[in-house]
């Protein structure tokens, strides 16, 4: 077995690697997403290091001296990060020439041959469901007898091997929480709807909808739900309870693991009979009586993807959802004492000043405890890449999906709407949203009843407020 460094390169002061909640970036407070994506594969690698910089601080000088120690290094990379990531890649290997260096993720998922000839340092990349490719790598099998492999042979020529079959048993990864115990500081993770410390990982991959800006089902999970037993993410949890016990909350960040009725009914039966705080993913269309199982089991928290007020917008980008169904929904997890956390996504297609006015107006009705509002990205390997190719709706096809300071800029221009149209709408909608006296209010008496809250959210003010003076600065 090759002694092995998975690693999450230093990026932007405050970049989100992990990229748990939708896309990789600064976001308006800081928050660390766990590297599941690289702790999965670690934990199948025996004798392996995970290193994750950006929550850890670490610069290259600080992670140099690890990775020439190794034989080979795995560094997980995204569009907006990947210019970096290769720097990195150069970095190391003129410090060690004998370095085998590969990488994993979404971007060279759908870009293999672009991503291996923009540097002669990366030896090969794992395409896709990546965790045993990465292992069979490990293990020193020949690359050309490895599924799911793109390469550089000895004379320099650009292989693609065939494609890896997804996994169908889930049983078959190891638990990663072992991974973060071994090699991460969990209170360097956090999120600002999530207790601290939390720690989450997946359940499943693949998402159901077919929504067209969601990254990850396009690129790597698939549209297939595909699930651990119960049993087995139980016994993880059991595990994890053990060996973390000042976790407050755990997080499943499975896309929508609401999508299986009986399986997450089943699931929050068994999480009840351990006693732990808990939230995930969900759509705005769980039944109340699910929503109750839920809650009655120590559901705490719903990420809810809700992106848009405006029906046709929800139509266009096949979320299939309705608007009066999220009402009812939002209705029912307030009246249950669930809280929510709303994403919503401006510029999409179809969208316009009076469809921004009416998802604020949707927003503000539903009133999540806390919201995060995106930037649409077309990343490459989405639908929705290839609708603002063929439409002609991208400011620039060679420009990046962030600013140099790490933060989103509006990447979608339309001949109704400007980029810079958009641009600006972020900031009005957090503050139409948050700058309400009974938002104020809710937010002073969590405040107020709890010292440890109140230190929290005086830091995530002071960051909120910068993040808002940073946007005034150009958006390209």
């Amino acid at each position: 077995m090759m002694r092995t460094l998975f690693l999450q390169a230093p990026s932007f002061d405050g970049f989100d690697g992990g990229a748990g909640a939708r896309y990789q970036m600064r976001r308006e407070i800081q928050s660390f997403w766990y590297p599941t994506w690289l702790a999965q594969p670690a934990a199948l690698v025996e004798g392996s290091k995970l290193v994750d910089a950006p929550p850890h601080r670490l610069k290259f000088h600080d992670v140099a001296p690890e990775a020439v120690n190794r034989d080979l290094v795995v560094l997980h990379t995204s569009t907006p990060s990947f210019a970096v990531d290769v720097r990195t890649a150069e970095a190391l290997k003129a410090l060690k020439p004998s370095l085998k260096i590969g990488m994993i993720g979404a971007k060279v998922a759908v870009e293999p041959e672009a991503s291996l000839k923009a540097s002669p340092a990366i030896d090969f990349l794992a395409r896709n469901e990546f965790d045993f490719t990465v292992k069979e790598v490990a293990e020193g099998r020949d690359f050309g007898r490895i599924a799911g492999l793109s390469w550089r042979n000895a004379s320099g020529v650009i292989v693609h091997n065939e494609d890896r079959a997804v996994l169908e048993n889930m049983d078959e990864l190891p638990f990663v929480t072992p991974v973060y115990k071994r090699d991460l500081v969990i209170e360097n993770y956090f999120s600002g709807y999530l207790k601290h410390p939390y720690i989450s990982f997946y359940t499943g991959r693949g998402c159901k909808s077919r929504c067209t800006f969601c990254l990850w089902p396009q690129t790597i999970g698939g549209h297939r739900y595909r699930t651990r037993s119960v049993g087995h993410v139980i016994e993880e949890l059991a595990w994890a309870q053990k060996a973390f016990p000042q976790v407050k909350e755990f997080f499943f960040d499975d896309d929508t693991l609401t999508d299986n009725l009986p399986r997450v009914e089943a699931l929050a039966r068994e999480i009840g009979k351990l006693g732990m705080v808990w939230s995930c993913n969900a759509k705005a269309n769980v039944p109340r009586a699910t929503l109750k199982v839920l809650k009655d089991n120590g559901l705490r928290l719903l990420l809810v993807g809700y992106e848009s007020g405006n029906q046709k917008i929800l139509h266009n980008i096949k979320k299939g959802m309705r608007v009066d169904v999220a009402k009812r929904f939002a209705k029912d997890c307030r009246e249950l004492g669930i809280v929510t956390h709303g994403t919503f996504i401006l510029g999409l297609p179809g969208e316009t000043k009076e469809t921004i006015e009416e998802t604020i107006r949707f927003a503000i009705e539903i009133n999540p405890h806390t919201i995060q509002i995106s930037l649409a990205a077309p990343y490459p390997g989405t639908f929705l890449y290839k609708q603002a190719l063929e439409n002609h709706w991208l400011v620039d096809e060679n420009a990046d999906l962030l600013t140099a300071r790490g933060t989103q800029v509006a990447s979608l221009n339309y001949p109704h709407l400007s980029h810079t149209e958009i641009f600006r709408s972020v900031d009005h909608f957090y503050k139409r949203f948050y700058f309400r006296a009974p938002k104020i209010a809710a937010i002073a008496g969590e405040m107020v009843r709890s010292p440890e809250t109140l230190r929290r959210r005086l830091r995530e003010g002071v960051e909120f407020f910068r993040f808002l003076r940073e946007r005034q600065q150009p958006a390209l």
